[in-house]
This record gives structure tokens, C-alpha cells and sequence, in this order.
């Protein structure tokens, strides 16, 4: 319904914006304009039919729906340019080229917006799937505490059926009983094999034998954690479904596609804000003694260190009375060097950090190509000493001034997580994502809630 009225309203909006209500004919076509926005909304709806957007699979699930209605969008209006040209019918340039942005911008905009609607309702525990674990307790818990952690993917633990090494080398009937009076009991939609407890391929063919068609949906987690889909590709082979997992490449086209992205929008945003950058180093002057930048030396790509700026946030010699503070709230030993309720917080600056603006010169940093827009948390020389061979890998990239770890919780992160989340990004790193992070920045800076410090 949604891509219906905005496809309709991007094309007629077009014409009659480009056009006028009297400009109908086409040349060499015994057709008028309206006929031509008519077929090309019927088409447009059809391609973002044919091309899957709106499969459950899809619809609300990361950034490859937004990816297949770019996809359609473009690859049809190619088709109708080459069609338009091979019938020698003259349509006005404007008309085209105005209406494929304009309609596949509020396309985006449009599911965004549903995106939202649905992650909320399934928070609340609406519209999602109810399923039920099967697998070895461990992965049973491992499944279920990554679905914990991000509700408003749709799905919803009812139940679990657990598998131990006790249990009996293949799947019984006994165990299938048991399965399909646990689906009835907890009223639940799928099964969910989450690996281990002696199950192997007949088991979970076995597994999905037994369920009731168009009502029991079979899903199996594959033992790849914290890999993206875009490097996943699934091929059958001689019926086996096997799964090709692409290696996380850093080529220099990728590198210099983010530098060039990176430069521009800082240059951009530093001319755009610089009014407010001025305001808030008169409030920061005035807040007390001390400079108005603060410069800090954190660990960058490949691990140099760099001075990282921000706006002074703290009463000035803050620094010293960081171990004081630390060792008070037995924390000195951890590896996130953070103070609760900090007393060295001026009242300017706990303004600034919980909407972020004390970061705003760090573009400054990103200019120079210290740091980037988007990549992991830049941390203390303390703080890397606590890496293990796994986590240096957050050194591959350059840190970010905003990331997953800024758009997924902030201080709310343990320190487990944040390298988690660091880890993914280095893996997976695409500029589409970067877009996305930057997106949600911009909705967490406005609405911090109560993670931000």
C-alpha cells in the first residue's frame, strides 16, 4: 500500500511539476503522459514485486531491502530508457530523470519509516516469530541471547527442546512427539536448530519432515557468527547446500572510496557547522579555566598513536585524578577506563557529551586522516595493552567518530561488546553501511536516551 501512493505520487507529482496540467502529448506516440505515468507505476510496482522486496525475508530485515528497491529501481528505469529509445518515442528528460530520484528517495524513506513501525511492534513482542530451540543447552543459549539482544529482529524464544551428549546419536520419533507437543504447548511458529546434540543433515531433514506445512517453518543457524550477509552466498551442489563465506578484503579501491567519502563529508559538515562550532567554544571558554580544545592521544590505524580533539568537557587537570577516581569505584583494573556520575564533568560539558557535540572537532582529526567518520572506538594505549590477537584486528581501519559502538548502546556497552561489535564492522565493512551508521548517529545524537554519558 505504502509503495503503491508513493510510487503514484513521485510519477503524476513529476508531471505535473515538469510538465504542467496541460502538457500531455508525446511525440511520435499515440499516447499521452498520463498513459506513460500510468504503465510506468504499474511497472515500477511490478519490479519491486519481481524482485523480492517485500518477502517476509526481506521486509525489515538490515540493509538488503533497501538495496533490492535501489536495485529495481534503477534497473527499470534502464529498461524503459532503452525502450524508449529503440521505439524512437521522445519522453521528456526531465520527467525521467526527476522522477526515478524523487520516487526512489521516498521509497527509502517510506520503508524506513515502516522499518520503524515494525521494529517497535515486534519490541513490544507483536508480529514476530515465536520459535522453539533445538540443539546442545550451550548453542541453545548462545542462539537465544543474540536473539535477546536485538528484539526488534522479529523473532521471539517460546521454547527450547535441548540435546545433550546423553541424548540418543539420531533423531527418534520420541524426539519428534516431544517437538510437536512442545510447538503446540508454547503455540509456537518455527523450529530453530541451533547446532551441537548429534544432530547432523538426516536429523534436521527429519526435523523438518515432521513439521505441519504452511504453518511450521524450519530455520537452521550456521556456525558463523558476526559475519554479514553481502559475504554469505549460499549454492547447491549435488544437493548439498553449501555455504561460501567471502574473506574480509581490504582492496585500494575500498580504501580510497572511504578516504575520498570521508574527506568530503567532513570538509561539508565543518563548513555547514561552523556556526555552531563557534557558539560551543564560547560556552566551553566560559565554562571554566582551561582550553577550550582538549587533546587526547589515542591509538590509530595500525597502532599509532594520534591526538584526538574534543571540546573540554572536564574541569581543567582532570587527567591526574582519572586513577584517584578509578580505584574509588573499583574499577582500575578494567579495561573500559570509565568513571560513573564523573564530578569532573562541568555542567557545559555534561550537555556535550550527551548529544555528542564535545566529538565535533574530532572532523577535524578525520580531515588529516587520523580517524574516519565511521569505524571502531578510538581507545587509550591502557586500554589496547588489554587486546588479545583478536581484537587488534580493530587496528586494521582507522577508529571512527561514530560506529556501532555509538548507535548500539554507547556507555551502556560492556567492554566485551563493544570489541564485538568493533570486530564485526572490520570484517564487514561496506560504504552503504557506513551511510546507515551515520544515519542512526544522527537519531541517537537527537534522541541520546539513557546510554549516553
Amino acid at each position: 500500500m505504502f509503495d503503491a501512493a508513493v510510487v503514484v505520487v513521485a510519477v503524476f507529482g513529476t508531471q505535473l511539476f515538469w510538465l504542467g496540467p496541460d502538457h500531455t502529448g508525446v511525440s511520435a506516440a499515440p499516447v499521452d503522459y498520463t498513459t506513460v505515468s500510468v504503465l510506468l507505476c504499474t511497472a515500477w510496482l511490478t519490479a519491486l514485486a519481481l524482485w523480492g522486496t517485500r518477502s517476509p525475508r526481506v521486509v525489515g530485515h538490515g540493509v538488503a531491502e533497501h538495496r533490492l528497491v535501489i536495485a529495481a529501481s534503477l534497473q527499470l528505469f534502464g529498461l524503459v530508457a532503452m525502450a524508449a529509445y529503440l521505439t524512437g518515442v521522445d519522453l521528456s528528460r526531465g520527467y525521467f530523470l526527476l522522477s526515478l530520484p524523487a520516487g526512489t528517495v521516498t521509497l527509502l524513506a517510506a520503508r524506513t519509516l515502516c522499518r520503524s513501525w515494525l521494529g517497535a511492534r515486534r519490541r513490544r513482542g507483536d508480529m514476530s516469530t515465536r520459535v522453539v530451540l533445538v540443539g546442545s543447552p550451550e548453542e541453545n543459549a548462545r542462539v537465544s541471547g543474540e536473539i535477546a539482544r536485538q528484539p526488534g529482529v522479529g523473532l521471539i524464544v517460546a521454547g527450547a527442546l535441548p540435546r545433550g551428549a546423553d541424548d540418543a546419536p539420531t533423531w527418534t520419533d520420541e524426539d519428534a512427539r516431544q517437538l510437536q507437543q512442545l510447538l503446540e504447548d508454547v503455540d509456537a511458529d518455527s523450529v530453530l536448530v541451533t547446532g551441537g546434540g548429534h544432530l547432523d543433515a538426516h536429523d534436521i531433514r527429519r526435523i523438518g519432515w515432521g513439521l505441519e506445512p504452511g504453518r511450521h517453518h524450519l530455520i537452521v543457524a550456521v556456525n558463523l557468527t558476526d559475519v554479514a550477509g553481502p559475504r554469505i552466498h549460499t549454492r547447491p551442489v549435488a544437493g548439498l547446500p553449501l555455504v561460501h563465506v567471502e574473506t574480509p578484503q581490504y582492496s585500494t579501491r575500498q580504501r580510497v572510496l572511504k578516504r575520498a567519502f570521508d574527506a568530503v563529508v567532513a570538509l561539508l559538515l565543518l563548513v555547514a557547522l561552523s556556526p555552531l562550532l563557534l557558539v560551543l567554544a564560547v560556552l566551553v571558554r566560559f565554562s571554566g579555566p582551561g582550553p577550550v580544545l582538549y587533546r587526547q592521544e589515542r591509538v590509530g590505524q595500525g597502532g599509532t598513536s594520534f591526538g584526538m580533539l574534543k571540546f573540554r568537557s572536564m574541569v581543567d587537570g582532570a587527567d591526574a585524578r582519572l586513577s584517584e577516581l578509578l580505584a574509588a569505584q573499583g574499577r582500575d583494573g578494567s579495561p573500559l577506563f570509565k568513571v560513573d556520575d564523573d564530578p569532573r564533568i562541568t555542567p557545559i560539558g555534561r550537555i556535550l557529551r550527551t548529544y555528542s557535540l564535545d566529538e565535533l572537532p574530532q572532523l577535524f582529526n578525520v580531515l588529516l586522516g587520523q580517524m574516519s567518520l565511521v569505524g571502531p572506538r578510538p581507545q587509550r594505549e591502557a586500554e589496547v595493552a588489554f587486546y588479545d590477537d583478536d581484537a587488534r584486528r580493530r587496528l586494521i581501519v582507522r577508529p571512527g567518530m561514530s560506529g556501532l559502538w555509538q548507535v548500539s548502546g554507547r556507555s551502556a556497552l560492556s567492554w566485551e561488546d563493544a570489541i564485538r561489535l568493533d570486530l564485526f564492522y572490520v570484517e564487514n565493512w561496506s560504504l552503504v553501511g557506513d551511510i546507515v551508521i551515520l544515519f542512526r548517529t544522527v537519531k541517537a545524537v537527537v534522541a541520546p536516551g539513557a546510554t549516553a554519558h
